[in-house]
């Protein structure tokens, strides 16, 4: 049938049948493909740095901004450290918060904002 027109064709043969077996054997491969990828290559994301040494920090995503991360932290250290928050962002650019730096014994916090065409805060981490 003509999708276009309504009417079906007259003629010998249907022309659809003609290109069935191509692409039957072009949807095993692709199917094939698909599936020798392993399944944990689709879902595994790189595992979380590590929170520099000397520093104790938490980090979370904003309460009524799913876009938004910070890091907070302290340094327990005794010497001045320097941190910011790193936001992996999904579909948007991975971005950096502004960086902090703590002289022993002192708090601060650095957030950032991922692009909001993006699936949102993917995973949050605290560089040196």
């Amino acid at each position: 049938m003509n999708l276009f027109t309504g009417t079906r064709s007259t003629g010998g043969t249907d022309t659809g049948n003609r290109f069935r077996p191509a692409m039957r054997a072009i949807d095993a491969a692709a199917a094939a493909a698909a599936l020798a990828v392993p399944a944990t290559a689709a879902t595994a994301t790189a595992a979380p740095a590590a929170t520099p040494p000397g520093l104790s920090c938490e980090t979370g995503k904003h309460a009524i901004d799913d876009y938004t991360g910070f890091a907070l932290c302290r340094n327990n250290g005794s010497q001045t450290q320097v941190f910011w928050v790193h936001l992996v962002c999904g579909w948007s650019p991975d971005v950096d918060g502004e960086r902090v730096t703590l002289r022993p014994g002192q708090s601060g916090q650095s957030t950032a904002h991922c692009g909001s065409l993006g699936t949102g805060i993917g995973e949050i981490q605290v560089r040196p």
